[in-house]
């Protein structure tokens, strides 16, 4: 791993643990076992960090966009199907950017903008109409945000539900879009 990819992964940790007010150069500097002039070196300033995390962020999503269109079952199955909640590197990422955006980072909110555009054009692309888009952009958005609020990727409060639950409502709105 890069110095650099060692600061991200330090200031994506930072983020998601003591939020955007507590990450400062000194802390992910230490966190990443670097000099403050070492972090100096690859990012001048909080925005370049911030910045290098939307550019991570950009690169797995257009890896997820690839992956969603070319999915067996099509776009629309397996944005609901991948919108819980794993851990992985695409989760990170998205919620530290997610908490930059929520901060009135101009460049994250942009970002979480034209990624959630990217996978309702592939939606869209599929399902050929707007509101019926927009629903399933809106079912996986609540999935994956009902799976955040529990932290676990199976739900089991009584109150969620899992994308297999909802493959069949998924199923009546590709039928109903297509009729």
């Amino acid at each position: 791993m890069s110095a650099r990819d060692a600061l991200l992964d330090a200031y994506q940790a930072t983020l998601l643990e003591e939020g955007q007010r507590a990450t400062t150069l000194s802390v992910v500097a230490a966190r990443a076992g670097v000099s403050k002039g070492g972090l100096l070196y690859h990012f001048a300033s909080k925005e370049a960090l911030a910045e290098g995390l939307i550019a991570r962020l950009e690169v797995l999503a257009q890896e997820d966009l690839v992956a969603m269109r070319e999915a067996q079952g099509g776009p629309s199955r397996y944005y609901v199907r991948t919108s819980v909640w794993t851990g992985g590197d695409f989760d990170l990422v998205f919620v530290a950017v997610a908490q930059l955006a929520q901060e009135s980072h101009a460049g994250a909110q942009e970002a979480m903008r034209r990624t959630r555009a990217q996978w309702l054009e592939l939606i869209r692309a599929e399902v050929g109409e707007e509101a019926t888009a927009r629903a399933i952009l809106l079912l996986g958005d609540g999935l994956y945000f009902d799976a955040a609020l529990g932290g676990a990727a199976e739900p089991s409060d009584g109150l969620s539900i899992t994308p297999a639950e909802l493959m069949p409502i998924v199923d009546r709105l590709l039928a109903a879009a297509d009729g």
